[in-house]
């Protein structure tokens, strides 16, 4: 409806949602959202009883088998506190993770991998919105992170023997106020430039 405008009112698109398999949504709040517009529907004849019954269905099984429902002390997740999440283990196996889940699509002349003991006296550019930004690389829906335990591109850019400027260019990644100066201070002398940019 607002994007798209395939649609021209919440009704209309509870409606079209509804008729297309939709169950669940991701809603602007309480009171300002499609699905509140179902029991209209209902009575208007738009969608019938049985229907509404079978996109409920799966969405509550589903609820159930993750233990919306059950006590807090039969919910194992419960009782983890921050100490597991963030134990060393599964830290390590996170760096696993993303040292393994890296696609490089291109190596113009061998560019890399950047070796550090090819870098004393190299000068190192790291820009972009995303790259001392802790909040952004976690993207929507994260948990709160525990500071210590995040390396930005250009924390984990200087922990290598180089010379490092830094710049980012935009403050966030959905860029309203572009510093190019900035970015050309940071850049101009540089042997390597690591740009980070993302969604936004």
């Amino acid at each position: 409806m607002l994007g798209h405008h395939y649609t021209r009112t919440f009704l209309e698109t509870a409606v079209a949602s509804m008729n297309a398999g939709c169950n669940l949504e991701l809603s602007y709040g309480m009171r300002n959202n499609v699905f509140m517009c179902i029991p209209q529907a209902l009575a208007m004849g738009n969608i019938t009883l049985q229907m509404l019954r079978d996109r409920v269905r799966p969405l509550f099984y589903t609820r159930m088998r993750l233990g919306e429902f059950d006590p807090p002390t039969m919910n194992p997740y419960s009782s983890l506190d921050l100490s597991a999440v963030q134990s060393p283990e599964h830290r390590n196996l996170s760096l696993e993770a993303a040292v393994k889940s890296f696609v490089l699509l291109k190596n113009m002349q061998g560019m890399l991998p950047l070796r550090a003991q090819d870098l004393p006296g190299k000068r190192l550019a790291v820009v972009g919105p995303f790259a001392d930004n802790p909040r952004v690389l976690f993207g929507d829906y994260a948990p709160v992170p525990e500071p210590r335990y995040v390396y930005t591109p250009r924390r984990g850019l200087e922990t290598l023997p180089a010379n490092v400027s830094f710049a980012a260019g935009c403050r966030e990644p959905r860029c309203q106020r572009y510093s190019r100066a900035e970015v050309v201070g940071a850049v101009g002398a540089a042997d390597v430039v690591v740009v980070c940019l993302g969604t936004g």
